[in-house]
This record gives structure tokens, sequence and C-alpha cells, in this order.
């Protein structure tokens, strides 16, 4: 399947960001997303459905979104942490919690985890580093973090954010909308980010078609997800 990385890049991202009308807290609608680096159905969600976000400058704008890259990771007893889909996916998970911290802005840190999530969804995750040069990033801030102490600090504040979760995730991507978990209609989020909307201009996205577009949650997952694993994994990250 073609990457959609040049089109996303060379479109609107950038032009949202620089561009669209800002709005006060109050009015933003939160989209939080928690997520583990390797698992398929997050770098899915990450490449194929997040993005619509910004392809509607007034959407954009309305949004308040936050990533939180630790997922099904666990805990050790001697403070260090286990991935579900092994070491490499520790390291990204850190890597991508790194640029998080490095470059706060939305604008900046959401192309650069797009552009590793892209990699992990065609299968080349391992050239991860490529990322820095496609997007003229310095790598510096990236290495300095991951391979020290500040990586595994912001990891350990991802897990307690992860695990403070009411009700608790059961999977990944686990979506949640001003607090409202989304369950297996996550990607379905842009039509519960309307709904959740409480300001007095509403987007033109938001329309009461695209309202009804929400559907009613059922027991059975319909859409791809990792669950939790009940056994730790043997690989850990220090």
């Amino acid at each position: 399947m073609a990457s959609p990385t040049s089109t996303f890049f060379s479109f609107f991202f950038f032009a949202v960001f620089l561009f669209s009308p800002s709005l006060s807290d109050d009015n933003k609608v939160s989209l939080e997303l928690y997520y583990e680096s390797l698992c398929p159905y997050s770098a899915n969600f990450i490449v194929n459905y997040l993005p619509r976000i910004f392809q509607d400058d007034e959407l954009a704008s309305i949004v308040d979104l936050k990533l939180v890259p630790w997922g099904n990771a666990k805990l050790r007893s001697n403070g260090t942490f286990t991935c579900q889909h092994g070491k490499y996916e520790c390291l990204l998970n850190t890597v991508e919690a790194c640029a998080i911290d490095a470059w706060p802005q939305l604008s900046k840190h959401f192309p650069y985890i797009y552009c590793v999530e892209d990699l992990v969804y065609q299968g080349e995750y391992k050239e991860w580093e490529s990322c820095f040069e496609k997007l003229h990033l310095d790598s510096k801030p990236i290495d300095q973090c991951y391979h020290g102490d500040r990586g595994k600090e912001l990891e350990l504040q991802y897990a307690a954010e992860t695990n403070k979760l009411q009700p608790p995730h059961e999977y990944v991507p686990w979506v949640v909308v001003d607090g409202e978990p989304l369950y297996e209609d996550y990607e379905n989020f842009l039509s519960y980010i309307c709904k959740a909307y409480k300001g007095k201009n509403a987007p033109g996205t938001c329309t009461q078609a695209y309202l009804n577009t929400i559907r009613k949650v059922e027991p059975k997952n319909k859409h791809g997800a990792c669950y939790k694993e009940r056994v730790i994994p043997t690989l850990a990250y220090m």
C-alpha cells in the first residue's frame, strides 16, 4: 500500500497550524490518544484517521490533541518496563515521548510521530531515524533524551497517566474525547468531537448529517486493536 506521507506533509498540516484561528482553551474539545508505537492498529489510526482533523482548519482549531505513547506496556518492580511488541517498541515509545517533550508544539511533534508511525505502517520502523532528515529536524535533543534519564522519566509519566484512566483502557488505540472513551467506535472520532463542541460557531464539517454518523457501540469489537496481555513479555527496556 502506498505511503500517504508526502501527500500529508505537502498539502495541509503546516498551513493549518500556522494560519488557523485560535480559540480559548474553554472552547476546545480534548482528544487524547493512548497508544503504543508498534501496534499496527495504532499506526493505522495515526496515519490514516487522525490527520483528518487537519484537513479542515476550523475543525483543527477546536481540538486539543494529546498523544500518550505507552499503551499496554507494563512496569516491573525494579523500575524497568516491558512492551507488548518487544524491546523495539519500548525504544520507539520513548523516542516519541521525547519528541513531544523536545517539541511541545503539536505542529512540530505530530509530523515527526506521523512519520515514524508511517514507517511502522509500512513495516519499515527500523528506519525511524530517517524522519529527522525528511522533516529537517535536529536529532540531538531526541538522542540525548532517549539515551538519558529523561526518556525513562517521560515514559513513567505516561505510564501513570495511562494507569489512571477511568474506565481503564482495554486495548490500544484507546481514544478519549472530553474524558469519554470511544471504545470500538474510535475510528468515528470526528463525529464525537463535533458532538462535544460547545462553542457558538461550529466548524462547517460538523453538520447534523455528519453528527448522525455516530453509531451505537456494540459489544463486539468491529475494529482492530491490540489488547492488554496478562503475561509480561520477557524483553525489558532499561
